[in-house]
């Protein structure tokens, strides 16, 4: 049942990219837009050497919304089109983000509820996950595979490596190994991927260090690449009351979140410490920007905690309320600590803050502290109850001048670290290092 393959050799060509059609920038925050074929597209080859034919497997990538999804888009995006060809999950709205688009993008059902092998849903999954991959290695002439997580993407691409020899690396962020490491048979599964990569991408030092201590990781097998942000899309903006009348904001002080609705984001814990930020700053509005599974549980805790008055939900706002939200706070607040074994790994909506001239704060778990240069840009402290949190949010907004500095320096840092261009370039140079597997076709 197997189709008739024919080997080829691969040999690294020399080439260039500027016969492919420029690309706008993408926001990074709320939803995704696809490109438009419009503005320079210069900066998404920073490298001239033609490298393998790669397939970036995904199930988080854009029109779905998310931070892995971002760091994939303003990475990939700029790579050369006949370079990559990406496998991305399936989502509701892809049909219009798919066709506004240039990028060499397949829709495969990568969704899974059950990661592990034991139940026949996970088997399913896999299998369904495998043979759809299987047909884009043979179709697209695949030589190289980033599994963009451990699981489930990273076992399909071990899987895809035993049957073709198609040698992987596989992105790393730090919650899919923790979590993972609460389940022998979840451990068992993230181990075998580790092992048989070529080498790891590490989202943060903190991921990192967890691939050493805690997987065994050769220190030679793992490379650390920090997310980025667009800073020519996320600037700063003077303070506008136009713009915050529209917010329904006025003249309060604004403290912001940005993220998914879930646990280990803490937005419950800034939402306890809201009376006693009330006590100490009367005008002050919490604004939680973003959905997911705590919604529920935290419009409750707002109403029992009685500060209906001062936290507001603004839900997935599109691309420039999102961004008007960043430029128009007086603090960000990622009030972030450690669930069980799931941790932020690294927090991109810190530097989209920091890009947009705000000081920023967050909890101590995770890799959230390498997001900012403390204290000159940000600072960290324990989320894991509201006190200490309240403390810090009053001690910072009591110093405006100091927080204004802050954002002008935060402005700075993420200009020089953490600029999407110069980030693609270095992921580049990366995934040259990936030797070229045999390439299959069909006959």
């Amino acid at each position: 049942m197997l189709e008739k393959l024919t080997r080829t050799s691969s040999n690294a060509a020399e080439g260039d990219c500027d016969d492919n059609p420029p690309v706008r920038p993408a926001p990074q925050g709320g939803r995704i837009s696809a490109p438009a074929q419009e503005g320079s597209g210069g900066d998404r080859c920073p490298i001239k050497l033609r490298g393998p034919k790669a397939l970036l497997v995904s199930e988080i990538f854009p029109p779905r919304i998310g931070g892995t999804g971002r760091l994939y888009w303003e990475i990939y995006r700029r790579m050369p089109r006949d370079e990559v060809v990406i496998a991305a999950g399936e989502h509701p709205q892809q049909a219009r983000f798919d066709l506004a688009t240039d990028l060499c993008l397949r829709r495969v059902p990568l969704t899974m509820h059950q990661w592990g092998i034991r139940s026949l849903e996970g088997l399913r999954g896999y299998w369904r996950g495998f043979r759809s991959l299987r047909r884009l290695i043979l179709t697209e002439g695949i030589q190289v595979i980033h599994a963009g997580r451990t699981l489930p993407e990273g076992l399909m691409a071990r899987m895809l490596k035993t049957w073709y020899g198609i040698p992987y690396l596989c992105h790393v962020h730090g919650e899919e190994i923790n979590t993972a490491s609460t389940s022998r048979e979840l451990s068992w599964l993230t181990r075998r991927v580790l092992n048989g990569a070529e080498f790891l991408i590490a989202s943060s030092e903190n991921t990192a260090r967890l691939l050493h201590t805690d997987w065994l990781q050769p220190s030679t097998k793992v490379r650390v690449h920090h997310p980025g942000v667009d800073a020519g899309r996320f600037v700063p903006r003077d303070r506008d009351p136009a713009v915050r009348e529209r917010l329904g904001w006025n003249n309060r002080t604004v403290v912001l979140t940005v993220g998914r609705l879930q646990l280990r984001k803490g937005q419950d814990q800034m939402i306890l410490a809201m009376p006693k930020l009330r006590e100490a700053i009367p005008d002050i509005l919490y604004v939680i920007v973003g959905d997911g599974p705590e919604r529920e549980h935290l419009r409750n805790l707002v109403a029992g905690t009685g500060v209906e008055d001062c936290v507001r939900f603004l839900g997935e706002p599109n691309d420039e309320q999102l961004i008007a939200c960043y430029q128009q706070c007086d603090l960000f607040i990622l009030p972030n600590r450690q669930v069980g074994m799931d941790i932020e790994g690294f927090g991109i909506v810190l530097l989209e803050a920091q890009a947009c001239g705000k000081a920023v704060l967050a909890g101590t778990s995770g890799g959230t502290a390498e997001t900012m240069r403390i204290p000159e840009t940000g600072r960290v402290v324990s989320c894991e109850g509201p006190e200490k949190l309240a403390s810090m949010v009053i001690d910072m907004l009591g110093n405006r001048a100091e927080l204004a500095n802050m954002g002008q320096r935060a402005r700075q840092w993420v200009q020089e670290q953490f600029d999407w261009t110069r980030l693609a370039g270095r992921a580049r140079q990366l995934f040259l290092e990936v030797p070229a597997g045999p390439k299959f076709r069909e006959d």
